[in-house]
């Protein structure tokens, strides 16, 4: 998970150093984000755990098409201004690893 949220984390930080916020500003604002999810993600099984399996897809689709507005919204744009008709290629590169490494075990 660390590694999948990185360059998101890192983006955002770069962000808010351009918009003027201090390090330590910067620095909190994450410390929170990942205390809040760290807490999320354990309250989470408890709370879900008798969850039907209809209301867990829609729950995992629900929570992956925000993440894909995350990444339509702010990184893509990012990526294409470096590496312009290259980033489609890369983002299927990207999916088709994830996919491989997921179905090698």
């Amino acid at each position: 998970m660390l590694l999948a949220n990185l360059p998101e984390g890192l983006a955002s930080a770069a962000g808010l150093r351009a918009e003027g916020y201090g390090r330590r500003q910067v620095f909190a604002l994450w410390g929170v984000i990942v205390g809040l999810s760290g807490f999320a993600a354990m309250l989470g099984p408890a709370l879900l755990a008798d969850l039907s399996p209809g209301w867990l897809a829609f729950a995992l689709g629900f929570s992956a098409g925000a993440v894909l507005c995350m990444l339509v919204d702010t990184l893509i744009p990012e990526a294409f201004k470096a590496t312009h008709a290259l980033t489609g290629l890369i983002t299927l590169a990207g999916f088709m690893l994830a996919f491989a490494l997921e179905h090698l075990s």
